[in-house]
């Protein structure tokens, strides 16, 4: 692989920052907090005691600050794998290439990456409002099949590929897992569980209105494989995050049981919870 980077490549803007994310290097601290919807970043930043950067475009809403002490960043993503694959490489972009010269940094940095957000829950005995670590990861997408270098396989992508009934999506499937040298900060999660990364909101996550979705168990036999949880955002996280050497962590707030039917009486309230816990337990 060249070291110089074509502009067509790394494409940047006038001021020198990357394309999409709008922001320089010095604009993100190295622990940084995703987040889906932009209205949440203000939701996490306002709990910070310093913000001293806040920038956007399209989707993408940054508010750099400090907490206690250590500086930290939250950072909105919008929906699905197709957006992360934007957000993970800018953000490694920034600390692992000179822009400037578009050549790759001889000393690499690993960032710590914690996603927070909201998924629904598959288990049956999973309550809502609780607390769900993700540990192994499923992407239904077929995003890390792009990427030439990416190889991963666990004991739980080897039993869910082998049991997997599906076979026109099973080409898609792709793994991963945590980082586990920081999944320490939330190891008092009420849950940790194995997520799956859904490509849409409707038929794959097994909704239907108009339209009919695959197969009206999809959900129950997911459960079967050993799936607790699902979104839309986990696995092209973690998997990125092995592909470049950065460490990431996915807690979600479930605010819905997909099996029993039930969401959750005050979603804010729990999104409001899961923020509060979040931020009290990333700082050490």
């Amino acid at each position: 692989m060249l070291n110089k980077l074509a502009a067509s490549e790394l494409v940047l803007n006038p001021d020198g920052s990357v394309y999409h994310l709008n922001l320089l290097p010095e604009d993100i601290a190295e622990k940084i907090i995703l987040v889906g919807d932009p209205d949440r970043v203000a939701k996490v930043s306002q709990n910070f005691d310093t913000v001293e950067i806040k920038k956007n475009k399209r989707e993408f809403y940054t508010h750099t600050g400090t907490l206690r002490g250590e500086r930290i960043t939250v950072m909105s993503t919008g929906i699905g794998t197709e957006n992360i694959d934007i957000v993970m490489n800018e953000l490694d972009a920034l600390v692992n290439i000179d822009l400037q010269n578009k050549e790759f940094k001889t000393e690499h940095k690993a960032l710590q990456l914690f996603r927070l957000g909201t998924c629904g829950s598959v288990n049956p005995e999973v309550e809502v409002d609780q607390m769900l670590v993700t540990q192994n990861v499923v992407g239904l997408d077929g995003l890390m099949h792009f990427y030439s270098d990416y190889q991963f396989e666990n004991d739980f992508s080897r039993q869910f590929l082998e049991k997997f009934p599906y076979q026109k999506i099973k080409p898609m499937l792709y793994f991963s897992d945590w980082a586990e040298d920081i999944s320490d900060y939330y190891k008092d999660a009420k849950y940790h569980g194995n997520t799956a990364t859904f490509p849409g909101f409707y038929a794959p996550q097994g909704r239907q209105l108009r339209l009919k979705a695959l197969d009206d168990r999809f959900l129950e036999t997911l459960n079967d494989l050993g799936i607790t949880n699902f979104e839309m955002e986990t696995s092209a996280i973690y998997g990125l995050a092995k592909l470049l050497g950065h460490k990431a962590l996915t807690v979600n707030a479930v605010i819905a049981n997909r099996r029993r039917g039930e969401f959750s009486a005050d979603h804010k309230a729990s999104e409001k919870n899961m923020i509060d816990w979040v931020l009290e337990r990333i700082i050490k």
